[in-house]
Formats: structure tokens, sequence, C-alpha cells
């Protein structure tokens, strides 16, 4: 199978550079796939699970942050927030984040704050997602 070059960088660390068979990840229109000699774009990139193959191995994941992603030349740049793989992932944190921030929406708060809510619990339902995808078996289906 023919390969892109993929970058996937967080503020803290480069998170994956190298040779990228396909790829996907969230954006504001749904889950968008990128294989080599894709056009040229660019999208933005909300918190959630990404999924890319590196050759010759099992498709990886990672819960990401929302971010930009930029398709030019058969190159990927993702540049996220927050990058996380499976082994990386607190359950406990995740799922008391997720739980506040269901409690939060039921209460009245500002259209800012609906958002930065939603926003939160997208975060940490798509580190619960990436957790029990890669891993499995430690955070109960119910709970996603």
């Amino acid at each position: 199978m023919e390969t892109f070059e993929l970058h996937i960088w967080a503020p803290d660390r480069p998170f994956y550079d190298g040779a990228c068979e396909s790829l996907v990840l969230p954006t504001v229109d749904g889950q968008y796939g990128v294989m080599a000699h894709h056009s040229n774009a660019i999208a933005a990139v909300v918190p959630g699970e990404l999924g890319y193959t590196v050759p010759g191995e099992a498709k990886k994941y990672a819960a990401v942050g929302a971010g930009i992603v930029k398709i030019e030349d058969n190159t990927v740049h993702v540049l996220v927030e927050t990058a996380e793989r499976p082994e990386e992932i607190d359950v406990n944190r995740a799922e008391k984040d997720a739980e506040a921030a269901r409690e939060a929406l039921l209460q009245k708060q500002s259209r800012r704050e609906y958002y930065t809510t939603k926003i939160s619990l997208a975060r940490a339902m798509g580190r619960l997602r990436t957790r029990e995808h890669s891993i499995g078996g430690d955070v109960p289906k119910e709970r996603l």
C-alpha cells in the first residue's frame, strides 16, 4: 500500500513523525479519512479519537484535542492541543471528567460556558473511546 508522510504534533511533544498508510481523524464535519495522494485540504480537528496505520503494523489510536489538519503534497500535518496514546489515558479521571461535564450541561449556563462544557465532554468521551478501542476490557461499553 502506498504511504504518505504524517506529522502529529502536540504543544508538549511531537506525537508521531513517519510514514503512514491511512489516517482517520475527527473533524467538525465528522470522521475524515486520508490516504496517499489525497487532494490538498485544511480542516478543523475536534476532540475525539484519531486512528492511523503505520506500514507493517496494526492500526494505532490516539485521543486528540482540538486543532487543525493540513494536507499538502502527500504530507499531512496534524496540530492538536493534546494527543494521548491509549496507555497514557487515566480511565478514572476521564470518567470523572465526563460525568462532571454531563452534570454541568444540566445547569443553566451562558452560551460560552455551554460550548466549553460540550468540548470537555467530547474530549473525555474521546479519551474513553480510545482506551476502550485500543486496549479493551477496562471501560464498560455503557459508559461510552
